[in-house]
């Protein structure tokens, strides 16, 4: 049976308070430049390689943030990975759990996840 509705994700939305700080934030950890625009005042649309992550302050709510991670963030090297974390001073919800992911928090409180491929 054929759908219309294709077999991927397009985006994955996240909550945040502030749109420029979380848009900061998220940039200096994924290793991207900071520039792009702000849509409508509350939209930042992360570029990413792959399903895209975009930054809404319009659905921000304490109700609303993720309490476990909806996707996780690739890495090769689970070790560095972690390690770049904690001097960024992340706020890091769990040790390496069985030498293939960690959870994080962002400033906004959503928990994600970094796992290796």
């Amino acid at each position: 049976m054929n759908s219309p509705i294709l077999n991927e994700i397009g985006t994955v939305f996240i909550p945040v308070k502030n749109i420029e700080e979380s848009r900061d934030w998220y940039c200096e950890i994924l290793g991207l430049d900071a520039g792009g625009e702000i849509a409508f005042g509350h939209l930042y649309i992360l570029p990413m390689k792959s399903t895209g992550i975009v930054l809404d302050s319009k659905i921000y709510s304490d109700e609303k943030v993720y309490k476990m991670a909806p996707f996780h963030l690739n890495t090769t090297d689970i070790q560095e990975a972690y390690s770049y974390m904690k001097e960024k001073k992340v706020t890091l919800t769990s040790e390496i759990q069985h030498d293939q992911y960690f959870t994080f928090q962002d400033p906004n409180g959503n928990h994600l996840m970094v796992c290796q491929c």
